[in-house]
């Protein structure tokens, strides 16, 4: 998918009504960097006018300060690591782009791209639709291998979803076909494989010698990473609708957080798969089949005792990990994964709204809202946006509509954006420095 100049005149236009000059330097391939002639096409700032959310007037009016930012060599699986809190990551001052590859088959009409990309060792590995995973080399974008998962029996028409994660000198793929394969990183040859008895559409989780998975039909497996042997199984609740695609669980070296697609948010011991304790982040007042849905498609996060979750029903927790009480929740839904960076919660809401909370006590310290329609005056045309990610005092947040957005993590005004080359409905990830994009359109887009 090519960008239209209206499209892109209606994103860009932020700059122009929001974004001082000074706030701009990572940005390379807008009309404020090299390219300094605006695109033609009418001036609608990406910026909503009003949001649904308020920030709240008994919020901190302490300085809202942030642990300071520490580099991280990979980001080995799904949320970064396996307790998916990354805090705040180290990403240069002024970025430019370093190179561009492409991964193979992306989205289409019929089949979304669910997949994220993962580092580690220098290199980078990603899927397309059609369950080809490929090697990158981190520094260059160099393809180094590329193996096709899709199995001699399946024709590959029914492609979505699946996820990679790396751990322990093996990289780990999940298929839509129910596969769970480990890879040599080296040069992509099959280790093992296991099959389950349903789809995977989410990434698997990597801890302590073993792999968590969630399947489609809401079972958690363990897996012994050695041979794939299945070590327990979880069953939770099975839900005939939900949300495309799905999440990975989030595990220490003792609790993995399972959620399931019905609200249910699932404590299990690592070892052995007894349930510590379970909670539901169930739909309250949303009343109408699709926004009733009480997915949990954002990451769970285990941060320092507590565990924080949204689910799409407008429920937003935080929990004790050890005993499972609810220390606060509220009224907040969304289908992203948050961001944890010290005493601060940042997620994207199902309004489109990109909030700043207060992880001791759920209060709201800020909301900026975004577009949530390329066409915002008669409603058409939904805009997807992923995220958020903090790097070096920026929160990152991408678009469907081929931007990738800057906000101050503690005011959220707009600080910048940047072009991509097709939309970009996933997440963006870091590693050494370099930030990383995998458009609907299977490219990698790398920024250093």
């Amino acid at each position: 998918m090519t960008m239209k100049p209206f499209h892109r005149a209606v994103l860009l236009a932020l700059l122009a009504l929001s974004v001082p000059l000074s706030g701009c330097d990572w940005i390379e391939d807008t009309w404020l960097g090299e390219n300094k002639k605006p695109l033609p096409g009418k001036r609608v700032s990406v910026l909503a006018h009003d949001s649904k959310l308020k920030a709240d007037p008994n919020a901190s009016e302490q300085d809202l300060r942030l642990p300071p930012p520490e580099p991280n060599a990979d980001w080995p699986q799904a949320g970064g690591y396996s307790s998916h809190a990354m805090h705040h990551m180290v990403i240069g001052p002024n970025l430019k782009r370093n190179w561009t590859s492409g991964v193979g088959k992306g989205s289409s009409d019929y089949r979304r791209l669910l997949t994220a990309p993962v580092i580690s060792g220098g290199r980078i590995y990603a899927m397309d639709v059609q369950s080809r995973v490929s090697a990158f080399e981190e520094k260059s974008g160099k393809r180094l291998w590329r193996i096709d998962l899709t199995p001699d029996e399946e024709d590959g028409d029914d492609l979505m979803g699946g996820g990679l994660a790396v751990d322990g000198g093996r990289l780990f793929a999940t298929t839509s076909f129910g596969h769970i394969v480990a890879l040599d990183p080296a040069n992509g040859k099959a280790l093992w494989r296991n099959k389950l008895s349903t789809s995977l559409r989410a990434a698997p989780t990597a801890r302590a010698g073993r792999l968590f998975v969630v399947t489609m039909d809401n079972q958690t497996h363990a897996l012994d990473q050695a041979n794939g042997k299945t070590l327990w199984t979880h069953n939770g609740i099975n839900e005939g609708a939900s949300i495309l695609g799905a999440t990975a669980p989030a595990a220490d070296d003792s609790v993995v957080i399972a959620p399931y697609s019905s609200g249910e948010l699932t404590a299990l011991r690592a070892e052995n798969g007894t349930v510590l304790w379970s909670d539901s982040l169930s739909a309250g007042r949303r009343t109408d089949a699709v926004s009733g849905l009480s997915d949990i498609r954002g990451r769970p996060i285990i941060d320092r005792g507590r565990v924080f979750a949204v689910g799409h029903g407008d429920v937003m927790v935080a929990i004790d990990v050890r005993s499972g009480r609810r220390i606060w929740e509220s009224e907040i839904g969304g289908v992203q994964s948050p961001w944890v960076a010290g005493d601060y919660l940042y997620t994207i809401t199902n309004e489109s709204e990109v909030i700043c909370v207060e992880a001791k006590n759920g209060r709201i310290r800020w909301v900026t809202p975004l577009q949530r329609w390329e066409n915002a005056e008669k409603k058409k045309s939904p805009i997807i946006w992923a995220g958020p990610l903090l790097a070096s005092d920026r929160l990152i947040v991408t678009s469907s509509t081929g931007m990738a957005v800057a906000l101050s993590p503690y005011t959220g005004k707009p600080m910048g954006l940047a072009e991509m080359p097709d939309g970009v409905s996933l997440a963006p990830i870091v590693a050494n420095g370099q930030l990383m994009f995998l458009t609907d359109g299977a490219d990698l887009v790398a920024y250093r």
